[in-house]
């Protein structure tokens, strides 16, 4: 069985089709910048993560200079330079030496005021450089590689720009068999997790308290903790999407709507679980919840049965689910897509084009009544296979006698 963690290796494999991908063009990515608020802990930019397995060096970057005639300095990690006064407050960090390289799996680490330099010097010799993070829209800063190229074309003439932001996507959209497991293992601390709040949900609790047994249970399973804010909302509270304050009287013959899901892995490689569950507060659906959620229900089986691969999100999955529900008078009140692709993030990065095996993505449609303080919403994590697909979350009650089965039992 693969450990529990993304090998040195793999990083480094990741990093080699980077190297070739580029064709001799010169790219950099950047972890990102910036300092954690007090009420959490800074991250670095995922597809960093990604190539390096390194969440927590603010200002670091990755150099690909692959046409360097000195093969230690084509795949170059440069870090922030050491400042003791600073780390104080924020944490020692390790210096420069054969330790930090064996950890890293980097063999040039280099700080990062040297950085200007070797790119520039690459460039200059390469004339080509090419871009990695993806766009950003038009009203929002331009992305980091973007504005350095266009520091570097005032300074070095003649220099071509290529668009390489697809390539992380499409790379990190089909995920290797380590990663795989890992989202298992979220999977499976996931379904522990709603185990846990099924036991807590009973009229008059609140909903704070099933989000408690909910995300002890993620961590009794060894999750890292939850994977985004979890959204738990009775009532009226589950017909808002991104309801997060979860601190509602649950009442009984109302339904709540649970939206979370687990995060495992070590810093840097962590990957997520998304799933949303709808269950009655008195643990039995009433006659007219039975029939919405049967909709609901079909209309997630039906985009189940379309994710196969060279299918499409929207034309081919979301409008399955969307023919269900709009046959059955709620299309109105469906006002949000079918899911979106998972892996390092929630919302993951996502490559155009059709699906391939590999892929991970969230299947998730709803019904959302406000005059009847009725919401339903049901999602499962798919990995697209070469023959159709695999839910990696069906261990979570979700049929309407399984659910009422699970709920008597847990209390």
């Amino acid at each position: 069985m693969p450990q529990d963690l993304i090998t040195l290796a793999e990083f480094a494999k990741r990093r080699e089709r980077i190297l070739s991908a580029l064709k001799g063009a010169v790219a950099v990515y950047f972890a990102g910048d910036g300092a954690a608020s007090l009420h959490g802990i800074w991250q670095a930019d995922p597809s960093f993560q990604y190539l390096t397995g390194i969440a927590d060096e603010q200002g670091a970057a990755v150099l690909f200079d692959p046409g360097n005639d000195n093969p230690r300095h084509r795949c170059i990690l440069f870090l922030r330079p050491i400042n003791p006064e600073l780390e104080r407050w924020d944490g020692l960090r390790e210096e420069i030496g054969a330790g930090l390289k064996q950890r890293t799996g980097f063999g040039t680490i280099m700080r990062t005021n040297h950085l200007p330099r070797m790119l520039t010097n690459a460039v200059r010799r390469r004339k080509r450089f090419a871009l990695l993070h993806p766009f950003a829209v038009y009203d929002a800063p331009v992305s980091p590689d973007l504005a350095v190229y266009r520091k570097l074309a005032e300074r070095i003439p003649g220099v071509a720009l290529e668009d390489q932001t697809q390539l992380l996507a499409q790379m990190r959209s089909i995920k290797s068999a380590a990663e795989l497991h890992l989202m298992r293992r979220a999977a499976a601390a996931t379904a522990e997790g709603y185990q846990a709040a099924m036991a807590a949900i009973r009229p008059g609790a609140n909903e704070a308290d099933v989000q408690h047994a909910l995300e002890m249970g993620f961590k009794r399973a060894g999750a890292r903790g939850a994977a985004y804010n979890s959204i738990v909302g009775s009532g009226l509270n589950g017909t808002v999407l991104h309801y997060h304050a979860n601190n509602a009287t649950l009442e009984d013959g109302d339904l709540i709507v649970i939206d979370a899901g687990a995060s495992f892995g070590p810093a840097g490689a962590a990957y997520a679980c998304d799933v949303t569950r709808t269950f009655p507060v008195s643990g039995k659906f009433t006659r007219e919840q039975r029939e919405l959620y049967s909709i609901v229900l079909r209309a997630q089986e039906a985009a189940i049965r379309a994710a196969k691969p060279g299918a499409h999100l929207v034309n081919d999955i979301d409008a399955a689910a969307r023919s269900i529900i709009d046959k059955a008078g709620y299309g109105d009140f469906y006002m949000h897509g079918i899911g979106h692709h998972l892996g390092l993030e929630v919302h993951d990065i996502t490559p155009d084009g059709t699906l391939k095996p590999g892929m991970v993505l969230t299947i998730e449609p709803g019904i959302y009544l406000a005059d009847r303080k009725t919401g339903i919403r049901i999602e499962d994590d798919v990995v697209i296979t070469r023959s159709g697909n695999e839910i990696i979350t069906r261990a979570i009650p979700k049929s309407i006698d399984a659910v009422e089965r699970a709920m008597a039992a847990a209390r």
